[in-house]
């Protein structure tokens, strides 16, 4: 199955430090910019980072609980293949990254088993990034 790019904006309130993080961060390929927003090749998928002033959730996010975990929302991010994922973990792990949900397997040996991560960009907006072995078991109930 083949899947169409989506297109996702999000507000920064530092779009120096934002620019930075996407960037380096994640090696992500910059394209298009101005001075109030910049696009990035976000996994096949094109993120746009506007700036904009913080906004109530980047101050405090919400949370939902989730196999005894606090997951914020709202929150963004990829399903990547396995390997991508634990390359991407390790990566980040290298680098001191704050978490908000550390690198690990949820819902282990049940339907929806899955590897996820959580973590803000520098303006509070939360990610997650996940993979699942199986990915048959993407949308599996």
């Amino acid at each position: 199955m083949s899947l169409s790019p989506f297109h996702l904006a999000i507000p920064v309130h530092d779009l120096p430090a934002a620019r930075a993080f996407y960037g380096e961060v994640f090696d992500l390929e910059e394209g298009r910019s101005s001075e109030q927003w910049v696009d990035f090749n976000f996994f096949g998928h094109q993120l746009v980072i506007h700036e904009h002033p913080q906004t109530p959730t980047q101050e405090q996010a919400h949370t939902n609980p989730v196999d005894g975990h606090d997951v914020p929302v709202p929150h963004f991010g990829v399903v990547l293949g396995w390997d991508e994922w634990e390359a991407l973990a390790e990566r980040l792990q290298a680098r001191d990254t704050t978490f908000v949900i550390e690198p690990h397997v949820r819902f282990p040996g049940q339907v929806g088993e899955q590897a996820t991560m959580f973590l803000l960009d520098p303006c509070g907006n939360a990610l997650e990034f996940k993979a699942f072995k199986d990915m048959n078991q993407l949308f599996a109930r």
